[in-house]
């Protein structure tokens, strides 16, 4: 689809700051996440994906237990995607993690790359 002004922007990928612990330890609060969009994911992809209206930052699984979105933190319960409304909107590609002030250290950025 082409905005306004006839561009493909909603085909590029954008960058969103991680908010709460769900997604830890891989994911840290206040991380950054690089996002392509993708209407489609495959098995222990990371993405964003709209449920029933509501988006989602989770790991993907489709395996022998079905399809579900899971988060890395235990302490947040997986939703199983079974009868639901849902579509993928985009997948991780990258993770940038602020230089950390106390010490210096540099920003640290990991790549996802998927089979």
């Amino acid at each position: 689809m082409l905005d306004e002004a006839g561009s493909c922007a909603e085909l590029e990928p954008f960058a969103l700051q991680v908010l709460g612990d769900s997604m830890e330890p891989e994911f840290p609060d206040k991380c950054v996440v690089i996002i392509e969009p993708t209407r489609q994911l495959s098995h222990a992809m990371y993405g964003m994906v709209l449920v029933e209206g509501v988006r989602w930052f989770r790991q993907y699984l489709n395996d022998g237990d079905g399809e579900r979105l899971v988060a890395l933190n235990g302490l947040y319960p997986e939703i199983d995607l079974t009868g639901l409304e849902w579509q993928a909107e985009g997948v991780i590609v990258q993770r940038n993690l602020p230089r950390d002030p106390k010490t210096g250290t540099r920003r640290n950025i990991k790549r996802y790359r998927y089979a």
